[in-house]
C-alpha cells in the first residue's frame, strides 16, 4: 500500500510560504518570487495527493489549477507565478542580468498575494476532503 504524503506536501508548502515572507523582509525579491511559485505548487500537489493521486509530474501551476478545476482568479495567479519558476532562479531565464537584479519589492509582494490565493484555495479543498 502506498503511503499518502498529502500532509507532508502541505506542511512543506506552509514552510515555503514562511520562507517567502522572510525573503521579502530581507529584500531577496527574486528568491521570494521563486519560492512563492514552488510553495504554491506544493500546496496544489497536496490537494491532488489528498484526493488519491499517486504521482504528479508537472511543475506548472496553470496545469495543476486546471486539473483541480480551480479556475477564475486562481488561473491568473498561477499564470503569474509560473513566470517565476525559471526566471526567478536562473540567469539564462532572462534576456540579460541576474535574477536578483531584475525583481523588485513590487514583484515579490505581487507573488506573495498570488501565492496566498492559491494556498487559501488549497486549504479549503483539503478541509473539504477531511470532512
Amino acid at each position: 500500500m502506498t503511503e499518502n504524503r498529502a500532509d507532508d506536501w502541505w506542511r512543506q508548502a506552509q514552510n515555503d510560504l514562511k520562507f517567502a515572507r522572510a525573503a521579502l523582509r530581507g529584500k531577496f525579491y527574486s528568491q521570494c518570487c521563486s519560492i512563492c511559485q514552488q510553495g504554491a505548487e506544493k500546496a496544489l500537489k497536496s490537494v491532488l495527493f489528498a484526493r488519491g493521486a499517486r504521482a504528479v509530474f508537472t511543475h506548472s501551476l496553470v496545469k495543476l489549477v486546471a486539473t483541480l478545476k480551480m479556475n477564475g482568479a486562481l488561473k491568473e495567479a498561477a499564470q503569474t507565478l509560473d513566470r517565476y519558476y525559471i526566471a526567478g532562479r536562473y540567469p539564462d531565464g532572462l534576456p540579460a542580468g541576474a535574477p536578483f537584479e531584475m525583481f523588485s519589492a513590487t514583484h515579490a509582494k505581487e507573488a506573495l498575494g498570488h501565492a496566498r490565493k492559491i494556498y487559501a484555495a488549497a486549504k479549503t479543498a483539503l478541509d473539504e476532503k477531511r470532512k
